[in-house]
């Protein structure tokens, strides 16, 4: 029982410590260097195109990943599963395309994904 208990112990420190690690990287990466943030608004090239590019894309594209990887679970595991999650995440799409709220659109959808789960 004591070697659970160790284990256990020894696994939190590496993951707390992988946790920190992502969270400190950027900073590591970027200290002292020039990310082309002027005031003058003048960029400094390469690099901060780079930055711009990825401060674009890379909240959306992590986005998409995650809308489909929940989506593929059910649609593969269950069809019974699928006609909720499905539902619910058409709801919301359309919802956010018509009024271009997220919290009416998140919470809309979460609404009907919970009711028809409950019927289905």
């Amino acid at each position: 029982m004591k070697t659970g208990v160790n284990e256990a112990l020894l696994l939190t420190l590496v993951m707390a410590l992988v946790i920190y690690f992502c969270r400190v990287f950027p900073f590591l990466l970027f200290r002292g260097k020039d990310t082309g943030a002027e005031t003058d608004g003048k960029s400094s090239g390469g690099r901060a195109a780079f930055l711009n590019f990825v401060e674009k894309t890379v909240p959306p594209l992590a986005m998409t990943v995650l809308a489909f990887n929940s989506l593929a679970g059910p649609i593969y595991e269950n069809i019974r599963e699928a006609v909720p999650v499905l539902a619910g995440a058409a709801f919301t799409a359309l919802v956010h395309l018509w009024r271009r709220n997220p919290l009416i659109s998140i919470f809309g959808g979460t609404a009907l994904y919970m009711l028809l789960k409950r019927l289905f």
